[in-house]
């Protein structure tokens, strides 16, 4: 081929190509669970709200919080949907680019699952209790519901071991290498299926805790503020359709999370469905109990107050402009 064919080739090729795809918006966004929680964008791409608002939206799975918190300091990424640990501990001591943009869930639902020889709260003294990450939610919830339980404190009254992420907890108390695990929707449901039992149900006690939200820096907002807007809005739009079409939810579930079973999907949407904002609410005392976890270790947490992590911009306009009335009155 000649040069000029060539040439001719590759402009045709650009003109046929439709000018959503040429303009679109690239954007890098990170998540740190492969839960229901954090499903948003996989909710946006299967329904086309990335394409709808004019975005290239690449989603990369980190599973830690702190990590995720990291790759974002690192600029290796502009919006990062995870727990609030590790955003938090950042500001705390120093990284105050960081920002809380919107919310998915403010209140834990985590729950310990174990087999029939572990039936009450306190028969996990002295037992291996799986969580996915030390200092990550599950690590937190655990402390949390046995000190209201028990007055159990970590170290002493039992221990923590570290699987990786819910599917591998669930095979290492199948595995024999745990005595109990900690885990949220769909996995709780898989554990249950496979013989197991609650220890403790998680999403009656409402701990409140910034468990998923949507994380960037001021300088990415500072930069490229119409592009965040329209990656929240698409988020909005993916959090109507997670609130109103379960068979939808059900399919885009069935495929990223590989659960053909529907009784564990069922469980898993009526669950988690009940913890999650219509509106990407961000519930200021969700991220004070962050800071107060801080605050036992780094006295600097006792300063920062939840307003100074959030900039809610985003979601003042969808307020203010009428989108999130718009857009919840259509059936």
């Amino acid at each position: 081929m000649t040069l000029n064919r060539m040439l001719s080739a590759i402009v045709f090729l650009l003109v046929s190509l439709p000018l959503a795809v040429l303009g679109a918006d690239k954007l890098t966004g990170i998540h740190s669970a492969r839960v229901m929680s954090q499903s948003l964008p996989w909710v946006a791409e299967e329904a086309g709200l990335f394409k709808k608002n004019n975005l290239d939206f690449r989603l990369v799975f980190i599973s830690s919080s702190a990590i995720v918190t990291a790759a974002l300091l690192g600029a290796d990424a502009e919006m990062t949907l995870t727990g609030g640990i590790g955003n938090v501990i950042a500001y705390v001591r120093g990284s105050t680019d960081v920002v809380f943009v919107g919310g998915v869930k403010n209140i834990l639902t985590h729950s310990i699952l174990a087999g029939a020889n572990i039936k009450r709260p306190e028969d996990l003294k002295n037992k291996r209790i799986g969580v996915s990450r030390i200092g990550g939610n599950s690590h937190y919830f655990t402390i949390q519901a046995l000190r209201r339980f028990n007055n159990m404190e970590p170290g002493r009254d039992f221990t923590f071991i570290q699987t990786g992420g819910e599917p591998e907890t669930i095979a290492a108390l199948a595995g024999g290498g745990i005595d109990a695990a900690v885990v949220t929707a769909p996995a709780d449901a898989q554990g249950i299926a496979q013989g197991y039992h609650y220890v403790i149900y998680g999403p009656d006690l409402k701990i409140p805790y910034s468990a998923t939200a949507f994380v960037t820096k001021r300088s990415v907002i500072a930069k490229r503020p119409q592009v965040l807007s329209e990656f929240m809005r698409a988020m909005a739009e993916a959090s109507k359709i997670m609130h109103t079409d379960k068979e939808f939810i059900y399919k885009v579930l069935s495929k990223y999370l590989r659960v053909s079973d529907r009784k564990i999907l069922e469980s898993a949407y009526n669950t988690e469905i009940k913890a999650l904002e219509p509106r990407l609410a961000i519930k200021m005392d969700s991220l004070q109990a962050i800071l107060d976890e801080a605050a036992a270790t780094d006295a600097r947490a006792k300063k920062v107050k939840p307003q100074d992590l959030v900039d809610s911009r985003y979601l003042d306009d969808m307020e203010k402009s009428g989108f999130f009335d718009q857009l919840w009155a259509k059936k």
